[in-house]
């Protein structure tokens, strides 16, 4: 993926109140950041962060985590937040591959993995977060009964999606290949910038629900 550079936008992140800079300083005491809130979410690849910031407004006795690997996205995603920003969300400017360093076991109560890249080329395939390799990951961090929620338009890597949670035993719960045509699974779904591009221009949207453990 190439992005354009930002000048500052790294510094910026730095300096933001709502990015948690000593990351793995709270595995384990992640909820010491939100008191009072009931449960912990996380979404992988926040992107610019409409998503997340329009779930932390909807629910705000929950609190949300936006992980997001790049700077410069990272840093349109901060720009974003409304005045007053939200007590409920924070974001951290990290890449996957060290989650399990980050969160302790059963931290977790939901993850949202939101138009991952689909690292399209085989030699890359555990490079997908929707991986047999990263489900074991999430199984690590998430609590009982918690659910992952992935959104794509890419119908090739929905279907290996699929395969690699049924081969990695997963309850799938819900599942759709057309989710704006699914009356059940639109219900209260909150879109991101992609999702919203993608509906526009006609295309389907995949979403499943699962358990990994």
């Amino acid at each position: 993926m190439r992005l354009r550079n930002i000048p500052g936008a790294r510094e910026a992140v730095a300096a933001s109140p709502f990015c948690v800079q000593d990351t793995h300083a709270y595995r384990g005491r992640w909820r010491e950041l939100f008191p009072g809130k009931e449960r912990l979410y996380l979404e992988i690849g926040c992107g610019k962060g409409r998503f997340l910031i329009e779930t932390a407004a909807l629910r705000p006795t929950d609190a949300f985590l936006g992980m997001e690997r790049f700077s410069t996205v990272l840093y349109k995603a901060l720009r974003k937040l409304p005045e007053p920003a939200p007590d409920n969300l924070r974001f951290l400017l990290l890449d996957a591959e060290i989650l399990t360093e980050i969160f302790d076991r059963g931290e977790v109560d939901g993850i949202y993995l939101n138009f991952s890249d689909p690292w399209p080329k085989e030699r890359h395939r555990e490079r997908r977060l929707t991986s047999a390799r990263f489900l074991r990951r999430y199984r690590e961090i998430l609590s009982e009964d918690a659910v992952i929620e992935f959104k794509t338009d890419n119908r090739s890597l929905f279907d290996f999606s699929l395969e690699e949670a049924e081969r990695e035993g997963c309850r799938i719960l819900q599942k759709t290949f057309d989710l704006h045509a699914d009356e059940a699974m639109r219900e209260g779904n909150v879109m991101t910038e992609y999702e919203e591009r993608f509906v526009s221009a006609g295309h389907p949207v995949c979403k499943y629900v699962i358990q990994v453990s």
